[in-house]
């Protein structure tokens, strides 16, 4: 699903629809839940990356300001939807691989 159509506000969603890939409730939220700090630590790092460009040259607290293009930048980020909510739509939609070690081949 694209990120635009995603809503901002978290919805009530039937349990049973959540469980259907795993037939387990509990696994299906710890893959939805790794998959958000995934897309946190992505969103993290690339914020931080952007914002880095603005960094003063100087560590200076004189010269201190606002720049408007960190504060739009930040202001992006604040209006996506958050990483959980993300991640739901992403499970349910297919788009999350996840594999139990337990069903992986014992190698010698």
């Amino acid at each position: 699903m694209d990120k635009s159509v995603i809503p901002q506000d978290a919805i009530a969603r039937d349990l049973r629809e959540l469980e259907k890939g795993t037939d387990n409730i509990y696994e299906s939220i710890v893959i939805i839940a790794k998959r958000a700090k995934q897309i946190a630590a992505e969103e993290k790092e690339e914020l931080h990356n952007k914002l880095s460009e603005f960094a003063p040259v100087m560590d200076n607290l004189e010269e201190v300001f606002e720049n408007r293009e960190q504060i739009e930048i930040s202001t992006h980020y604040e209006r996506r939807p958050k990483p959980t909510i993300r991640a739901v739509h992403e499970y349910l939609d297919g788009k999350i691989y996840w594999r139990r070690p337990e069903d992986q081949p014992i190698e010698d």
